[in-house]
């Protein structure tokens, strides 16, 4: 069997749809090239973004640079999975359609010198700013980057790093990264990582909720509480329910700050359905739904306390 072809995501960020034929009209600004997520999520309005989730139309989002397997072409849409997020819908990578035109040849695989920069393990320039401008040599602004977003380290030039994008050589301010080894997990002391965790969250208070978000332009539940772990390089399932099946199995009374907090319909006795960070005395942060952003909840009052099934650490 044919290994499936590896392309690399080529716009700031790309929304992954559950077919080709899940796109509307007002969704154009999210499957064009470049992608322009703030104008997407501006012009939906709360009933578009509904509607994400509603008429299952969307599945994830992915960052700029991050690599995909193709496993279906159907005209100007490739079928994808996406390896660093994990899900039991394939054991490969978190499956759906992206239009073709959003993904770029991997430049690691057309590098002819096999330059240490785009070497598996190599180190890596992450986004740590909310939004951080890719910028060409002269400094002119190419793309506005999502938080997280990850780019090969070619060079630390002063005030910049030279980054290998998708499009070539570029360049990021070095205020606005973080160089790492590729192993983020060591940035924090062990025993620390779960209230870092916290900390980092608490950065995006009152941003909107968006149903499949992955960047710092809108996240969902679930993937609000992957970004908040990745941040610190530990990679937890894409989804609630898978992320309330792994990890380790917390008591109530022994909740920690960063532990991972599962609700389920039918007061806890049904489907998991939603995913919180639990913050400390008694509160947690959260991307809750649609209509809300991001926020942090006493839970003596908060409406789903009854449909809390488990808790999860990830952090140690």
């Amino acid at each position: 069997m044919t290994a499936p072809k590896r392309l690399i995501c080529g716009v700031s960020v790309a929304t992954v749809w559950t077919s080709p034929e899940s796109v509307r009209p007002i969704d154009a600004p999210a499957v064009a090239r470049p992608a322009d997520p703030k104008e997407w999520i501006d012009r939906m309005g709360i009933e578009g973004k509904l509607d994400l989730c509603n008429g299952n139309r969307v599945q994830t989002q992915m960052l700029y640079g991050t690599p995909v397997l193709v496993t279906e072409e159907q005209e100007d849409w490739v079928q994808v999975l996406i390896p660093d997020q994990p899900t039991r819908k394939n054991p490969l990578g978190y499956p759906g359609w992206v239009p073709r035109d959003q993904l770029i040849d991997d430049p690691a695989a057309s590098s002819e010198s096999g330059d240490s920069a785009v070497e598996a393990g190599g180190p890596q320039a992450v986004v740590m700013a909310d939004k951080a401008w890719l910028r060409d040599g002269s400094s002119a602004p190419l793309i506005e980057l999502s938080f997280l977003t990850t780019l090969p380290l070619v060079a630390q030039e002063g005030e910049r790093v030279e980054v290998l994008t998708p499009h070539g050589i570029a360049y990021l301010s070095a205020e606005e990264v973080r160089v790492t080894d590729g192993d983020s997990s060591s940035l924090v002391p062990e025993g620390k990582r779960g209230q870092a965790i916290v900390e980092q969250g608490l950065r995006f208070l009152d941003l909107p909720y968006l149903w499949g978000g992955m960047s710092s332009y809108g996240y969902d539940c679930s993937g609000f509480a992957y970004s908040m772990h990745r941040s610190f390089g530990i990679l937890v399932p894409r989804d609630a329910s898978d992320q309330a099946k792994h990890g380790k199995e917390i008591a109530p009374d022994d909740l920690e700050p960063g532990d991972l907090m599962f609700f389920a319909h039918e007061k806890g006795k049904g489907a998991v359905h939603h995913v919180g960070i639990y913050a400390g005395e008694g509160k947690m942060l959260h991307s809750p739904e649609t209509i809300f952003s991001i926020e942090l909840v006493d839970l003596a009052t908060y409406k789903l306390a009854e449909e809390h099934c488990i808790s999860r650490r990830y952090w140690e």
